[in-house]
């Protein structure tokens, strides 16, 4: 384990917002076209985290022009520039999935005040 610690430590983020399942968070996303590269901003809540240390993933979920669209980032990857925290969520579940089979204000996760 530490020799794999070692490995990956140089490669893994120093700062990272805290943020939960439920919470609205905008990433920007390095996107590399031919030669030129530019940064693109999704913004969705958070339905699901998975893994732990440099594999650690985070999927994100927005209602685009009415059909849904769910991106997974990896938490340390390069492509990844910075991770806002737009609002805070109230949520009891660990994975929002029952959110993908609700349209409309029903899909809204209720905004944790205070």
């Amino acid at each position: 384990m530490e020799v794999l610690k070692k490995i990956f430590e140089p490669s893994m983020k120093k700062e990272l917002p805290k943020f939960k399942i439920g919470d609205t968070v905008r990433v920007d996303v390095n996107i590399k076209e031919g030669e030129k590269e530019r940064i693109q901003v999704f913004e969705g809540t958070v339905i699901a985290r998975k893994g732990s240390n440099i594999s650690e993933t985070f999927t994100v979920r927005r209602i685009s022009y009415g059909v849904g669209v769910e991106r997974v980032f990896p938490i340390h990857s390069p492509n990844v520039k910075a991770i806002k925290v737009v609002r805070r969520g109230k949520v009891c579940r660990s994975k929002l999935y029952y959110l993908r089979g609700r349209v409309g204000k029903a899909a809204k996760v209720a905004e944790l005040l205070g």
